[in-house]
């Protein structure tokens, strides 16, 4: 089996690489209308040349899996602002798209925590939907949007997870087909437990991207050992290998937060499992150092004997 390592929105080892410079609506109020433009203009520049930066750095470090930054845009969904980022930037947003695809890499977006399809609120549901939108015109305009994921948490309880599920479901039907089809579903570390997002997920036909960090601070009643290969076949509907969200906690007193790195022995009993199952799997590794937590886990795994590393930021076990 193979294990490709990916990481998370921005290099940590490159100077001034943000691809998350922002532009905040306060900023934007105080400017005149032209300046507004140039400035919109600018900033979403930036971003999209640190992005190709960023993946110019994965080509060169062998690095197939990553995730892009969700703020690349400023304002693009914001209600009084909305503007036209793709006429300007076709041809940015293209020569992404196409470097992806000719060094074969797997890359998704992950929308913030607002991004909720739970609420009873029309307008909160509304706000979701413009955000997946924005996110899958990204994709579009990389021409990436056939083999691309966008990930999201299912949400709040709002004090009962089964009438919040009912509104999920029904909420969810506002998504255009194509937004919904490139979708999937996290479990989380407070409220969704990976079995409760995994029959959702069947429910819905989409897949479950595990996060082994999320169940160890909110197990499932049943044990995500049992769990795991029915992760696994939720990927089969979009026939794309399944993707993990990789993390330690930083103490048990900050159980919830992301360390700089990923501790593995954190890891061994997954990845005693993941082995057994002996199924192509693809890590995303949140750890804070990114990309420097993500090759050196590469290489500590690659130590272990019956593990081959076959490229920067992949093994064979």
């Amino acid at each position: 089996m193979r294990i490709r390592f990916g990481f998370v929105g921005q290099v940590w080892n490159m100077w001034d690489a943000s691809p998350s410079k922002t532009l905040t609506f306060t900023r934007y109020q105080q400017l005149s209308t032209e300046e507004r433009q140039e400035k919109l203009l600018d900033v979403t520049r930036q971003n999209l040349t640190n992005t190709l930066r960023t993946i110019y750095y994965c080509i060169a470090h062998d690095i197939k899996v990553f995730r892009f930054s969700s703020s690349i845009v400023p304002l693009a969904t914001h209600p009084e602002v909305k503007w036209d980022f793709i006429s300007h930037f076709r041809s940015e947003f293209k020569e992404i798209g196409d470097l992806v695809k000719q060094y074969g890499m797997r890359v998704s977006f992950h929308p913030n925590q607002f991004t909720l399809f739970t609420s009873d609120k029309p307008h909160i549901t509304e706000n979701a939907v413009e955000n997946m939108m924005y996110h899958y015109e990204m994709l579009k305009a990389m021409e990436l949007e056939q083999n691309s994921t966008i990930n999201i948490h299912v949400g709040g309880a709002y004090g009962n997870k089964e009438l919040a599920l009912e509104r999920f479901l029904e909420n969810i039907k506002r998504l255009p087909e194509p937004v919904f089809k490139r979708m999937t579903l996290e479990n989380d570390d407070k409220t969704y437990t990976t079995e409760e997002t995994l029959t959702l997920c069947e429910k819905l036909g989409i897949p479950l991207v595990f996060d082994y960090h999320h169940e160890f601070a909110n197990p499932s009643e049943t044990s995500w050992e049992e769990l795991l290969p029915r992760v696994y076949e939720s990927w089969s509907s979009i026939g794309i290998i399944p993707k993990i969200h990789i993390s330690s906690p930083v103490s048990e007193k900050k159980l919830r937060h992301h360390a700089d790195y990923v501790d593995l022995e954190f890891l061994q009993e997954f990845l005693q499992v993941v082995v057994r199952l002996g199924q192509d799997v693809d890590f995303m590794i949140e750890a804070k150092r990114k990309d420097e937590a993500a090759l050196q886990l590469v290489e500590e795994i690659a130590k272990f004997r019956s593990v081959k590393r076959i490229g920067g930021a992949m093994i064979e076990w």
